[in-house]
């Protein structure tokens, strides 16, 4: 007749240590268990050397955001990863457990108590001013000047460079300066004949981009040309930047690039968003890591949708006060690899969906955003290469809200949106599926992308 009393006795024990269930302790406190939560997911970004605006260290920071961290984590806001992990998953992803949410939001509720002071971590060794290692070398882009209540500056920069000798590199990474005011660059690399350009650093390094804007016009402009006037070679898309897309370093023989002696990377895009009241100078910086061996499988990407090989359909033109959806598809002519993905939209952005059809009619999962974030652009990086077979169509759907539910509109009353012919301001709208792959060998699917333990 004991024992039933015995064991509710043993479960209700269990159940008080326990707390909140979910092994959410009773009282919760910071240095035993929020300073965990965001040294692992919150400090990397909110430091000094990091991009956030304002630091997530001590227990004063942590309490004077506290009601913030705590929605932003319910949210899904924060960490930042858009993506939709039930769909697919990537490389890196920055997920918060539903556990620490709910740690983080009984730690406001129950008072912000700060905890024994013996128990607090260890605050972790981050990487320093680098994201994907310590570069061999950091080369730093002019700084450039902006005036306070800026709005969608554009323009075209040159970075020059002299190395000892020719030489290969896994990876060319820019790096925003600490305001984190770039929105984004597209940057290719001049490579130049050691004996036709004596000397790269002369002439302009800054100019404006205008809408007609050529790269025979940014030559000009900025003195790239050869010596004798004639043009040096041109390797497209070799340093590229959204906000939170960084630098993807791949499995050796993957990817990388032959790096010239006397050379130049020509930001042909750098787009400065919204400056605040107060102007600034901005100091970014590029990364350039070597590789031992050159390129042995050279990383090639295609882009649907806006400025791509794929047209939007239908058009994009978004009319005031409503919602839409457009699409765009592009069919594979061989077997390729997938390494990486990288959707685009802008402010009126609400959904972003991609997946590939194959010839027998399966469905090949490429990623979801089913809330769209336009400060955190991806470029995402599967696991493992993923194989698209030949004959299959690749599918990207995107859903665009011109309403005043949109808090994100940047017109009120909303306006008519369109693409203007591939505009990048981000009061115009794009759709935009960029695609990184290589083409497919026999193994592809077992070769793991994930390098972030790896030198």
């Amino acid at each position: 007749m004991q024992k039933p009393n015995i064991i509710s006795a043993v479960a209700l024990v269990a159940l008080f240590a326990q707390g909140c269930g979910d092994g959410i302790p009773r009282e919760v406190n910071f240095t035993e268990h929020v300073a965990p939560i965001i040294y692992k997911n919150c400090t990397e970004c909110h430091r000094p050397e990091g991009i956030g605006h304002f630091d997530i260290i001590t227990y004063q920071d942590a309490k004077r955001y506290a009601s913030g961290m705590a929605f932003a984590a319910k949210e899904g806001m924060m960490p930042p990863w858009p993506a939709d992990p039930h769909y697919t998953s990537f490389v890196g992803e920055r997920i918060m457990s539903k556990r620490d949410i709910q740690i983080l939001e009984k730690w406001v509720k129950d008072g912000l108590k700060e905890g024994p002071q013996d128990k607090m971590p260890s605050l972790p060794d981050y990487k320093p001013n680098y994201l994907a290692g310590k570069p061999d070398v950091t080369i730093p882009v002019k700084p450039i000047f902006l005036e306070a209540n800026g709005f969608d500056k554009f323009l075209i920069v040159k970075v020059p460079f002299e190395l000892p000798q020719d030489t290969f590199a896994s990876l060319v990474e820019f790096i925003p300066g600490k305001n984190n005011l770039v929105h984004h660059v597209n940057g290719d690399m001049v490579i130049y004949d050691d004996s036709r350009k004596e000397n790269v650093f002369e002439g302009e390094y800054v100019t404006n981009m205008v809408h007609d804007s050529t790269i025979r016009m940014a030559f000009e402009k900025l003195g790239l040309p050869n010596d004798d006037g004639t043009y040096p070679a041109l390797q497209k898309s070799v340093v590229n930047y959204l906000p939170g897309a960084y630098g993807q370093k791949y499995p050796q023989g993957l990817g990388g690039y032959r790096l010239p002696k006397k050379g130049a990377f020509l930001l042909n895009d750098l787009h400065y968003g919204f400056t605040s009241d107060e102007a600034v100078w901005d100091s970014s910086y590029i990364n350039i890591y070597y590789s031992k061996e050159p390129p042995k499988r050279p990383v090639q990407e295609f882009q649907l949708g806006t400025l791509g090989v794929s047209p939007v359909e239908p058009d994009l033109i978004i009319q005031p006060n409503t919602v839409k959806k457009v699409y765009s598809k592009l069919k594979i002519p061989e077997d390729i690899s997938i390494m990486t993905v990288n959707p685009h939209m802008h402010l009126l952005g609400k959904s972003f969906k991609a997946y590939a059809l194959t010839p027998e009619g399966d469905t090949i999962r490429l990623v979801s955003i089913p809330k769209w974030d336009f400060h955190w652009q991806y470029f995402y990086t599967f696991k493992k290469m993923l194989k698209i077979p030949k004959g299959s169509t690749i599918v990207a759907e995107g859903v665009y809200d011109n309403t005043r539910k949109n808090l994100n509109n940047p017109f009120s009353p909303p306006r008519l949106i369109k693409d203007n012919d591939g505009s990048m301001r981000a009061t115009d709208e794009m759709f935009q599926f960029i695609v990184t792959y290589v083409m497919y060998e026999q193994g592809d699917e077992d070769i793991s992308l994930d390098v972030s333990n790896k030198d």
